[in-house]
């Protein structure tokens, strides 16, 4: 009779575990549980180099067609510009599901677990995977909030009459801030964070931060359109509070998981909304990318993110 050391048994205890939370999520995709190829056990895969789970932050893309359920990503993203500068843009080596709306866990499109599970049905874990990267958090919902902050911005932001003041957290439009720490956000993504260490052990986990959309504290939130009518709303405190909770999740998160962290919000410090040279996007505003996504990064923003990611982990 083989005898099994009790490591041996640890590790597979985790990965039935860990296998069993991404089996849930492929059955909420319609994906059929039963022999599915999740590149766990009984499958030998060497793994993509470069693995990309994230939100619209991430894909940088608006899909205009949602009903054909595609997650759309920009030739221009931090992913397209990284994979470039490591030499394997456009090659199998590359597993990006990230998609505009993705969660860790909140719904109702593609969740972190979700995502995991599309990379891995491409065996994209392996021990050849050098790179994984995570950034989620801003379309989830916290604490008592039955909103997202990007919902809530859309119901607040051009409020001039109540605006985003923290006091209207009860109204379900500014998000219950209160509710985001780095234990809760760690608790969130623990079960997929140990999946991925397991089946790609060699990998580098990095959890990518947001970059400066307003500075931290700030009151007002300020949005350009078209280039030339700057948009000010005075009352956007609740606003700036999340972002500094969830940045502040966010580190205290990958310290508690043992993963990297990419202070994305550091890199561009002095580069939000409505300075006098910004690497995220109005409004349809030509200065900076006429065709980008309202308050994501431009180009210019993502090829930051990207020269920072390779030069940290993968060069």
């Amino acid at each position: 009779m083989k005898v099994r050391t009790p490591g041996v048994l640890a590790r597979r205890a985790a990965a039935a575990a860990v296998g069993g939370v991404l089996a849930v999520s492929a059955a909420m995709i319609g994906a059929g549980t039963a022999g599915a190829d999740t590149g766990g056990a009984g499958t030998a895969t060497a793994g993509k180099e470069l693995v990309v789970l994230g939100d619209s932050f991430t894909a940088n893309a608006l899909d205009l067609l949602p009903d054909e359920k595609r997650c759309m990503q920009s030739l221009t993203s931090w992913p397209a510009q990284l994979s470039t500068l490591m030499g394997i843009n456009g090659t199998d080596q590359v597993a990006n599901p990230s998609c505009p709306g993705a969660s860790i866990d909140s719904g109702p499109g593609y969740t972190l677990s979700m995502e995991a599970l599309l990379a891995s049905k491409a065996g994209s874990f392996g021990p050849s995977t050098k790179l994984v990267t995570l950034q989620f958090g801003l379309n989830d919902r916290w604490g008592s909030s039955e909103s997202s902050l990007w919902n809530a911005m859309q119901q607040c932001v051009f409020d001039l009459t109540d605006g985003c003041d923290p006091q209207h957290a009860d109204q379900a439009r500014p998000i219950d801030s209160h509710g985001i720490s780095g234990a809760a956000y760690a608790a969130r993504i623990r079960s997929t964070v140990t999946y991925i260490r397991y089946y790609a052990p060699n990998a580098r986990i990095v959890l990518v931060g947001y970059p400066e959309l307003v500075p931290a504290g700030q009151e007002t939130v300020c949005l350009d359109f078209f280039g030339v009518a700057p948009f000010v709303q005075p009352r956007g405190r609740s606003i700036s509070e999340t972002l500094d909770r969830i940045d502040r999740a966010q580190r205290e998160a990958a310290q508690q998981l043992q993963l990297e962290f990419l202070d994305a919000r550091a890199l561009t410090t002095g580069h939000g909304l409505c300075t006098a040279d910004p690497w995220v996007n109005g409004v349809f505003d030509p200065t900076v990318n006429i065709e980008g996504l309202p308050f994501h990064p431009s180009p210019t923003g993502d090829s930051v993110v990207a020269n920072a990611l390779y030069e940290r982990y993968v060069r």
